[in-house]
């Protein structure tokens, strides 16, 4: 008993040398020395913020209030991540103080990410407001800041424009780009007098220019004509560019945030589509955080952002959060989306041999297959992928301890 309290990993009895009246009661001190053993090892790995360990026998009954403890604490880790990934429907309705202002951070996050939202609607209702507001008197009296061109009906012919196609084109080479849409447009142009407002774009590589084009049709001197008043509005399809990446991208990886996902994987499930949820889960991003800092840790999730990219041209792929990944794809069974990830994550590992490879690349995943008769709410869904990701990660750890540099 000595040393079960001070040298537990010394405390030994040796039945035989007892007499036998006491082989049972030695019996029951041994597995009561045991209970107190375990339940120790696990307050300790618990006192040091170790969330993965596995929890004591169910027999054990002394450690019941540690494992009430410890799921306590992994739920809470779990709803943490969950709003850091911007899902602001958690709450805690237990801890006191902790969930008051626990409750009350969320409820902040919320109201800044309504406020961007707001941002972006007022963004696209000016865009519309500018995109209908230009008329023909108005460009020739005062918006000198817009271009004019009065083309010919009949024949394309260019009568009039207010200024050069060099002050005005970003790229001087799409000339042709834009004759060529004029040419198209009055070929199908209808020839009742209305006025109509249509988008324009041009681009050449990255370089992109928009336009609101109004469009008025009058008499030009003796000729039927249509006079063609471009706006400039490439600034601000940039600025609701940004605006909406801000809103459904996560800003490391630029790929869907955890808010982007959940409304597609929940539109999915509403519309009863056919589809694959796949939940992949970083292996060794603490340890490489820890050991090598952020900076490193971020190099591995934008590896496996990429990575994870090269699935299918049309899969929509989600940082949920942290070291978890959500991909949502059409047309894939479960047997080939769980081949085509083995692929990306033996691409993974691949990384591991390469130069200056100083610690383990690997990733861990799930795959749930939904089908038309599904029942399951989104996050039922998610919950099932992320359980097979665990399952395959148990079975996979041994290979993982054995890469560890």
């Amino acid at each position: 008993m000595r040393d079960a309290i001070y040298n537990h990993s010394n405390a030994a009895l040796d039945i035989d040398k007892l007499p036998e009246d006491f082989h049972q009661f030695a019996k029951g001190l041994i597995y009561f020395v045991s209970c107190v053993s375990e339940a120790r090892t696990f307050a300790m790995e618990l006192s040091r913020g170790v969330l993965d360990v596995k929890p004591p026998s169910q027999e054990n009954e002394m450690a019941a209030p540690l494992k009430s403890l410890h799921a306590t604490l992994r739920h809470l880790t779990w709803q943490s991540r969950e709003v850091a990934a911007g899902d602001y429907n958690q709450r805690v309705d237990f801890m006191g103080d902790f969930a008051d202002s626990f409750n009350k951070m969320i409820v902040q996050l919320e109201s800044r990410r309504r406020d961007l939202i707001k941002e972006i609607e007022k963004s696209a209702k000016k865009n519309r407001a500018l995109e209908n507001s230009a008329s023909l008197l108005e460009a020739i009296t005062g918006q000198i800041s817009q271009w004019i061109i009065v083309v010919n009906r009949k024949n394309a012919e260019w009568l009039f424009t207010n200024r050069d196609i060099y002050k005005v084109l970003a790229d001087i080479s799409a000339e042709s780009e834009l004759r060529d849409w004029l040419k198209k447009y009055i070929a199908h142009a209808p020839n009742d007098g209305s006025q109509s407002i249509v988008d324009v774009e041009f681009k050449n590589g990255d370089l992109k220019q928009y336009f609101s084009t109004a469009v008025h049709p009058l008499q030009w001197h003796v000729h039927d004509a249509l006079a063609f008043v471009f706006t400039d509005i490439t600034s601000e399809k940039a600025r609701l560019n940004t605006l909406e990446t801000a809103a459904y991208r996560d800003t490391l990886t630029n790929v869907f945030n955890r808010h982007y996902g959940m409304e597609l994987l929940n539109k999915l499930v509403d519309t009863k589509q056919i589809f694959i949820i796949c939940f992949i889960d970083m292996d060794n991003l603490k340890y490489v955080n820890d050991k090598y800092g952020h900076v490193e840790g971020d190099k591995y999730i934008l590896l496996v952002a990429g990575i994870l990219r090269d699935f299918s041209p049309d899969t929509a792929v989600c940082r949920l959060g942290g070291d978890e990944f959500m991909l949502l794809a059409y047309d894939w069974n479960m047997f080939d989306a769980e081949r085509r990830l083995e692929e990306l994550r033996s691409r993974l590992i691949g990384f591991n041999d390469s130069p200056g490879a100083f610690y383990s690349h690997s990733m861990s995943y799930g795959v749930v297959e939904v089908g038309i008769d599904n029942k399951k709410q989104a996050s039922d869904l998610l919950a099932l992928a992320d359980e097979k990701m665990y399952l395959y990660k148990r079975t996979h750890r041994a290979e993982r301890q054995s890469r560890l540099l």
